[in-house]
């Protein structure tokens, strides 16, 4: 069945998502393919997807709040399909400013298991 007639597989993680995988509005509207999954792999944080659209349309990038679920055969969004091509175009990624825990009074592993809660509970 094809990933807009609902059969999108099972769960998998972004680790094992692969460029070409359909993307879907959050009302099942195909709206492209992967076209790169960004991540710090090192770190397990998911920072989003490109999407291109193909036809000569540009890339966009979908934010990881963004991404509702990844599966084996599409990944569906949280944005509907009248609002995704509000979706900004990937640009590079800032430089990364690094942070001693200690000025901030909670250590790495504390953000980490905060930002681990808060995906698992839907606040992020």
């Amino acid at each position: 069945m094809s990933p807009t007639g609902g059969d999108l597989g099972d769960p998998i993680s972004y680790l094992v998502l692969e460029e070409g995988t359909p993307v879907l509005s959050s009302d099942g509207a195909q709206l492209g393919h992967v076209a790169h999954v960004l991540a710090d792999e090192q770190d397990d944080i998911f920072d989003g997807i490109v999407i291109a659209h193909g036809a000569g349309r540009p890339e966009t990038f979908a934010d990881a709040y963004q991404v509702a679920s990844i599966h084996q055969r599409g990944v569906t969004l949280t944005v509907p399909a009248s609002e995704a091509a509000e979706l900004p175009r990937p640009s590079p990624n800032p430089a990364a400013v690094r942070v001693d825990p200690a000025d901030t009074g909670r250590s790495s592993l504390e953000d980490k298991l905060r930002r681990a809660w808060d995906r698992l509970s839907g606040r992020s």
